[in-house]
């Protein structure tokens, strides 16, 4: 009688060449395909880390209740654990958690804790700034000789963040007011807002008490340098140095680099005037201003029709100007929100490029939504000017916090 021969051993899956392992990650776009991906065998770990840094996936879109999606797929999943539900800004791969005694962030994907200071500790530089005002003969007062921080702190309602980056381990930077009315601790654009900055872990935050407050739109870490936007379209760079005392960080100075079109920025009530809002994004090694003009006509049954329509400008700092382009790369796709805006790659997914995906994520016109009604990530195509819902499954009902909603970049 023969001998059996014993069985050999099922294949391993980390038996797999690891350049075939590769080829079968560049056809995965999407963030939860990799997270199993990574998920086979220790090996298939190191080629998916590997390749994050090269090759960034799709974003994720996040939205308040703690739900997420990972794109292009339409079905919604939640990160175990620690919920992420009743975040109120995003930094790139970072959940942003004011609180009144503390704000943190969190990473879901390292699952990671940044602590940084609520915004009741501010250093003020100089630390003995006081208000400075204007009387005028009818009783009336005005800031003088401009809004500061000084007044901010005097003003009605809630500081709010309206924007928080990580610039890098040693330095956040945030935009902070009053903003508009909103029981939300997120402002948004349309109030005078000042530049913070703190380190993580820091006790407290640091302002020029006596700097010019703005209308600030938008701000972006650049080239190891920090720039801001007004609504006016007037690019800023924040000079930053360090307190000699402490070794924080700190602003010491804040000049013009782009004078940009005084256009208002805010709707009126002349339904053929636009709203504006405006988006600092770096892309392929320029920094680059997008202008969404915003359309809400009446219709004659007294509903409301929504129109967007884009203008891209890269920033052109040898001659101080914006210059406006026609596309955005074949091969990109810019992802804008309110509180986290990004270009990614997307040739290598066989996807196509040249779009602008964005989301309502602001309270522009919110007065004339209709809040029974649910809204989408819209798409924006540079070529022909449409805009479409490549994704018209992924919705959410109009609500206060609809404001909220944001893209999450895994990359970060």
């Amino acid at each position: 009688m023969a001998e059996t021969q014993p069985r050999s051993p099922p294949p391993s899956w980390s038996a797999i060449p690891l350049d075939l392992a590769s080829l079968v990650l560049r056809l995965l776009p999407a963030y939860a395909d990799r997270a199993r991906f990574a998920a086979v065998c220790p090996q298939w770990r190191d080629v998916a880390q590997q390749f994050l840094r090269l090759h960034p996936p799709l974003p994720l879109l996040a939205l308040p209740d703690g739900t997420f999606y990972s794109l292009p797929y339409a079905k919604p999943f939640r990160f175990p654990g620690f919920g992420f539900a009743g975040y109120q800004g995003v930094c790139g791969s970072w959940l942003v958690f004011p609180r009144d005694d503390e704000c943190f962030l969190h990473d879901p994907f390292a699952r990671a804790t940044v602590r940084l200071p609520p915004l009741s500790r501010v250093r003020l530089r100089p630390s003995n700034a006081v208000q400075k005002w204007t009387k005028w003969e009818d009783g009336e007062r005005s800031p003088d000789p401009y809004t500061t921080w000084m007044h901010i702190e005097d003003m009605e309602g809630k500081l709010r963040m309206s924007k928080i980056i990580l610039c890098s381990p040693n330095l956040v930077a945030a935009l902070v007011g009053v903003g508009r009315p909103c029981h939300l601790p997120i402002c948004h654009p349309g109030g005078p807002s000042q530049i913070l900055m703190c380190q993580p872990g820091a006790s407290s935050w640091s302002v020029r008490a006596y700097d010019k407050c703005r209308l600030y739109e938008d701000m972006a870490f650049y080239q190891g340098k920090l720039y801001a936007i007004a609504n006016d379209e007037n690019l800023f760079v924040v000079n930053i140095s360090q307190d000699q005392c402490t070794g924080d960080p700190q602003v010491s100075r804040v000049g013009q680099v782009i004078k940009g079109d005084p256009w208002q920025t805010v709707a009126s009530e002349d339904d053929n005037t636009p709203g504006k809002k405006l988006y600092l994004v770096e892309s392929r090694g320029k920094l680059l201003m997008v202008c969404r003009k915003i359309w809400v006509p009446e219709l004659e049954d007294g509903d409301f029709s929504f129109g967007n329509e884009f203008e891209v400008f890269e920033a052109d700092f040898e001659h101080s100007r914006w210059v406006k382009v026609t596309t955005v790369g074949d091969d990109q796709v810019l992802f804008l929100g309110r509180r986290c805006s990004r270009a990614v790659s997307v040739s290598q997914y066989g996807l196509p490029g040249d779009r602008i995906f964005f989301l309502d994520d602001d309270e522009v016109n919110r007065v004339k939504y209709g809040y029974d009604e649910n809204t989408f990530c819209s798409a924006y195509n540079m070529r022909d000017g449409k805009v479409s819902s490549p994704h018209p499954m992924i919705s959410w009902k109009r609500c206060d916090e609809m404001c909220l909603a944001a893209w999450l970049f895994p990359q970060d």
